[in-house]
């Protein structure tokens, strides 16, 4: 029993409390390594008893795995809002847009992808990048593809493998090369996608 005087500990909703989990988890991971991170740490971070933490995640890959969703998640979203954005027929606009907003968030997920490309940690690295790619692609399909086939003929097969291999690709490149001039990765993508003869198309 509590008297009028002693403060109440606030409790957070349970999906909030795994939210500021997940939240610290992703800070330590940036600050020191996925690999040097401890859960002790985490829950010391997120300001949670251990317990709280292997009571949402079993092990430190689920937890691991909800943040690397976060990162997933973010870019999907930047994904919409560049197709939100886009100027009807203005395409080499969209292109130079779509790649700033595609480097923007390679340097979010930089501090770990040293990390996760260790030889212990390349598998963890290849399930993310496929997650992202196949995530992205579904974004892609559904909105700006859909918009443009409503207007134009698509002038490739395989659409959505298609997208995948490029978006695939484009990471490689710009993850092994970083001095790549983004007028290349432009130039890449309009070839791929056959969109020489679409710049003067309005939808």
């Amino acid at each position: 029993m509590t008297d009028a005087t002693t403060p109440r500990r606030r409790r957070s909703a349970p999906e909030v409390r795994a939210e500021e989990i997940v939240h610290a988890a992703r800070e330590l991971f940036a600050e020191q390594g996925i690999a040097r991170t401890s859960t002790k740490e985490v829950a010391e971070r997120a300001g949670v008893a251990r317990g709280l933490v292997y009571y949402y995640f079993p092990d430190k890959d689920a937890l691991v795995d909800a943040v690397l969703e976060g990162y997933v998640g973010e870019f999907v979203e930047a994904v919409r809002a560049w197709d939100a954005a886009r100027e009807p027929g203005n395409i080499d606009k969209a292109l130079v847009d779509c790649i700033a907003m595609f480097r923007t968030h390679l340097r979010a997920v930089a501090p770990l992808r040293d990390d996760m490309q260790r030889t212990e940690s390349a598998g963890l690295y290849n399930r993310f990048l496929d997650r992202a790619v196949r995530a992205v692609v579904e974004c892609i399909g559904a909105t700006t593809v859909e918009a443009y086939a409503a207007r134009h003929h698509i002038g490739i097969e395989h659409v959505p493998e298609t997208f995948y291999v490029l978006v695939y690709g484009l990471v490689g490149l710009a993850r092994n090369t970083p001095e790549v001039d983004d007028t290349v990765l432009v130039t890449i993508v309009r070839q791929v996608l056959h969109l020489e003869e679409a710049r003067s198309d309005t939808e």
